[in-house]
């Protein structure tokens, strides 16, 4: 069936709906990686969004089983438990899939859980509109349907109270215990910390953590790409754990919420950065890693307090990508040592964490 989509510039492109035809509004964001597409589909990180890809070559292999559980009980092939993003477009989507572990096509996938997707759009006019516009609210209309519904902007909603987990839920039982804290975490998060021997107990977004309810050595914040400055909870229980003196690990969002309690100020990238390749370098060794990334804010360095140091730099764009503390094991990171998807140059920051407890 025939679909549109209507930028907030009124730019329409035409293209087809597969499968699921349904309409919806949400803000249009473009990720350049190949492969990977089950765990990104399931990816926290996307919600409220609609997720346009570059690499026109995706799809062909279909999605492996989603009942399928790892060793602790997590989506072995997956990154949560369901489809996080709004909708989906892609240049040209393979009707034919073939994989050893695929159990279904990626249609059947997103017309189970309800996410509507187009196809036959030009990607790459609409990626170079998207990278000089920042981001775009868009509509996604399925022909012949009515969408009166104005276009949603997830910037102005605390988006982490919708995807956290509402329990407290935890992972193993071992000696050196870790409090994660679920913006929006990704299962290979909880697997990675899990590797080295850990016991993790997970609590919601809005959890206080530090009233003492829960005994925990080390201190980890999950992934969240949208504006820090909504999470003002996480904030303040934060800058509780900070003056006493816990050992804390943050990754992405919490890169810039870290910089935020530590009075420090944040900015909005102009492209922001949404893929899995971008290189950075070890401003102490002057060693580079290739990291995956999926982020629109960065720190300002200019406003960092003398006890906070940069660590970590983007080559691309020399943003901020690592900063510690100087007297204290307090230390955050913008890309995602997690990966899935994504390179594994990194994972040896959770060893690093681990063994500093």
């Amino acid at each position: 069936m025939k679909a549109q989509l209507i930028l907030s510039d009124w730019t329409v492109f035409e293209g087809k709906s597969f499968w699921y035809e349904a309409s919806t509004t949400w803000e249009v964001v473009f990720n350049t990686w190949m492969a990977w597409y089950p765990e990104t589909l399931t990816d926290p990180s996307y919600k409220g969004q609609i997720l346009t890809l570059t690499y026109p070559l995706v799809w062909n292999y279909g999605i492996p089983d989603f009942s399928q559980e790892d060793f602790f009980w997590l989506k072995k092939y997956f990154e949560s438990d369901c489809i996080h993003m709004s909708g989906l477009i892609v240049s040209e989507y393979s009707e034919n899939y073939n994989h050893f572990e695929a159990k279904e096509s990626l249609a059947d996938f997103l017309k189970s859980q309800k996410i509507p997707a187009i196809t036959w759009i030009d990607t790459r006019a609409l990626t170079k509109k998207l990278r000089e516009h920042w981001v775009m609210l868009w509509k996604l209309i399925v022909w012949n349907d009515i969408l009166d519904e104005k276009i949603k902007n997830p910037n102005i909603r605390c988006l982490c109270s919708e995807v956290s987990r509402k329990e407290i839920q935890i992972y193993w039982k071992w000696k050196k215990k870790i409090c994660l804290v679920d913006m929006w975490v990704k299962n290979n998060i909880i697997r990675s910390l899990l590797s080295y021997d850990t016991q993790v107990t997970v609590v919601p977004n809005n959890y206080p953590f530090m009233d003492w309810s829960i005994e925990f050595d080390g201190l980890f914040i999950s992934n969240w790409p949208w504006n820090p400055e909504k999470n003002k909870e996480t904030i303040t229980e934060l800058k509780k754990a900070i003056k006493a003196d816990k050992n804390i690990f943050w990754i992405c969002l919490w890169n810039q919420l870290i910089a935020l309690a530590s009075w420090a100020k944040t900015y909005k990238l102009k492209y922001g950065h949404r893929w899995q390749n971008q290189p950075c370098k070890d401003l102490e060794t002057w060693k580079c890693i290739i990291t995956s990334q999926n982020h629109w804010y960065a720190i300002d360095n200019s406003s960092l307090p003398r006890t906070i140091e940069a660590w970590f730099k983007n080559i691309n764009d020399d943003t901020n990508e690592w900063i510690k503390y100087k007297n204290k094991n307090i230390r955050s990171v913008q890309f995602h040592p997690e990966s899935d998807p994504g390179p594994n140059d990194s994972d040896y920051l959770f060893e690093n964490f681990v063994n500093s407890l």
